[in-house]
């Protein structure tokens, strides 16, 4: 325990009041924000709530947990081709929070407000009764009718991914299972990467303001490639055909894939990647990679929209493969 701990109002002041720099927070000196988009924008607003031992371990960095908390949100933001404005905070801290662990969660979200670009406008802090929670709402702008949704995409869209595919599960695996990363022959240096990309998401917000201009339909991949992608078709009313050859894969998942086929399948669909899954159609596909590429966001082209119903095709090389489709990561 720490016995400097702060008060409601007197904690606000302390770690997040410095952290609220945009004039629409009113300084979190009052009950709400006022936020005004720029002209000729919309406003986009998404929300992400992230429980202890359920999303991270409780015992992780607090950086870390508030860089999580963050970054996910700005994921989403990405996806719908948004830049970030700022974000709303709720906090519900645990019975045995301290001072100390306070100030470096702050730090965490200092740092990536830098990054980022973005300020908190304010929120709220409880005391929870069941471990730490961090809900936070993020809010972006687009031009005016430009949000790029799940629904959209076309027969003969190109598939692109951001990124490699899989890290974050095969991360997560490691940790509930010290003795993965020596059973997969991975490397130390394979090892920090899978364990660092499940910790600490990379929000692909270099692709914010290309995926209006290219994309038919795109969103994030959180709960995994097969299963979102399953989401994306559903709601445009497409098929997707993806082949397996073509998936961004990392060494550490190339040694996976040649070890165990089935657990690779589990970490290309385990969730956590927080990589961008965008249509585009055929004729733009080569200048979208091309201007992906030149943000130091590359994509990948892994398959083609077909006309259907909302199902996903695996192939791999060419050829159809009998693949269980998991769920993905479910919530409950």
């Amino acid at each position: 325990m720490d016995g400097d701990r702060p008060g409601e109002f007197e904690l606000i002041k302390r770690y997040f009041a410095p952290l609220a720099n945009d004039p629409g927070s009113l300084g979190l000196a009052d009950d709400a924000a006022v936020l005004k988009p720029s002209t000729g924008c919309d406003l986009v607003l998404t929300k992400d709530m992230l429980a202890a031992d359920v999303h991270f371990f409780a015992d992780d960095a607090p950086e870390a947990i508030a860089a999580k908390a963050l970054r996910v949100n700005l994921s989403d933001l990405a996806a719908k081709g948004a830049r970030p404005l700022g974000y709303l905070m709720g906090l519900a801290l645990p019975k045995d929070w301290t001072a100390k662990w306070l100030q470096r969660f702050s730090n965490g979200l200092s740092a990536d407000q830098a990054a980022y670009d973005v300020q908190l406008l304010g929120g709220d802090t409880i005391r929870s009764a069941n471990g730490l929670q961090v809900s936070i709402t993020a809010i972006g702008e687009v031009p005016a009718g430009r949000a790029v949704r799940r629904a959209g995409a076309r027969p003969g869209d190109a598939i692109f991914v951001s990124g490699t595919i899989g890290d974050a599960a095969a991360g997560l695996k490691a940790r509930l299972a010290p003795a993965f990363c020596g059973e997969h022959g991975l490397t130390r240096q394979e090892e920090a990467h899978i364990l660092n990309r499940y910790l600490l998401p990379r929000p692909r917000t270099g692709l914010a303001a290309l995926l209006p201009e290219f994309a038919s339909a795109a969103m994030d991949i959180s709960d995994g490639l097969v299963a979102d992608g399953a989401h994306l078709a559903g709601a445009s009313g497409v098929d997707l055909r993806i082949d397996l050859s073509r998936i961004p894969l990392s060494s550490a998942l190339k040694r996976i894939r040649a070890r165990t086929p089935d657990e690779f399948i589990d970490c290309v669909n385990g969730g956590d990647d927080f990589e961008i899954l965008a249509c585009v159609p055929e004729t733009d596909a080569e200048t979208f990679s091309a201007k992906a590429s030149s943000r130091d966001c590359p994509v990948t082209r892994i398959g083609m929209v077909e006309a259907g119903g909302g199902e996903i095709r695996i192939h791999d090389n060419g050829q159809p493969v009998s693949l269980a489709v998991r769920s993905g990561f479910r919530h409950f």
